[in-house]
């Protein structure tokens, strides 16, 4: 789908976005009102550049339009992969990204992100999974790290991680196994203004009862151990804000 018909599809009320390169910004309606529109488009790969401006988007937000939604439109192949990005400590800017995720989140800004195209690695990590609640199209590629990587770092031979892959949402790939890991609250068949709209009514509840991942994977029975582990470390806190 083209960004254009992504745009008319989520915001038919109107918009006023802005694409510079791989970066969206800027601003829509919806029946609740105006949301703050950002994110990656075309499987941008997160550079430096590009996480400064998004985070400085974030906090432009916050400071300019106190309590305004936030709408997150993913489709990145990840973190940009090269020894330049690594010597401008782009692990860094990540994390001052989701910093300010966070900041919006604690000054009372809902959030919600949609995986339009690609969801991959820490450009997923540090951007679309820190909205209170995410979302995925039906043709999205969700996936973290690819098999063949994961075998690399965890010394587990591939064909073991495939044959793990086909019974545990853990280990595979896909929109569907993130649902069921409580990552995605939902798939949509398609972009839909009444599906965003639905979205948004609820996002403030979320950001007020807490991080539910944990507990939605229990229940879908694809992230079995996590909320357990959580309580028993420390069973004083809410599994939901360990």
């Amino acid at each position: 789908m083209k960004l254009q018909e992504l745009f008319d599809a989520l915001f038919p009320a109107g918009r006023q976005i802005t694409v510079a390169g791989q970066v969206l910004t800027g601003q829509a309606m919806t029946p609740q009102g105006p949301v703050a529109v950002l994110g990656t488009t075309d499987a941008a790969a997160i550079d430096h550049r590009m996480a400064l401006a998004l985070a400085a988007f974030v906090l432009d937000t916050v400071e300019q339009h106190p309590g305004r939604p936030l709408v997150f439109l993913v489709d990145t192949s990840g973190q940009a992969l090269s020894r330049s990005q690594e010597l401008l400590c782009l692990n860094g800017s990540l994390a001052h990204l989701a910093r300010c995720i966070d900041l919006a989140r604690r000054q009372g800004h809902p959030s919600l992100s949609l995986v339009t195209a690609n969801a991959v690695s820490g450009g997923f990590l540090s951007f679309g999974l820190m909205a209170d609640r995410a979302y995925a199209l039906a043709d999205a590629q969700v996936r973290v790290m690819d098999l063949r990587a994961m075998s690399r770092v965890t010394k587990i031979a591939h064909e073991r991680l495939v044959e793990l892959a086909a019974s545990s949402p853990t280990f595979a790939p896909g929109a569907e196994n993130y649902r069921r890991m409580g990552g995605i609250e939902a798939i949509w068949p398609a972009p839909s203004a009444e599906l965003l709209a639905a979205a948004l009514e609820t996002a403030a509840q979320a950001r007020a009862a807490g991080d539910q991942r944990m507990q939605s994977g229990l229940a879908r029975d694809g992230r079995r151990l996590a909320a357990k582990v959580a309580d028993a470390v420390s069973p004083s806190m809410p599994s939901a804000l360990a």
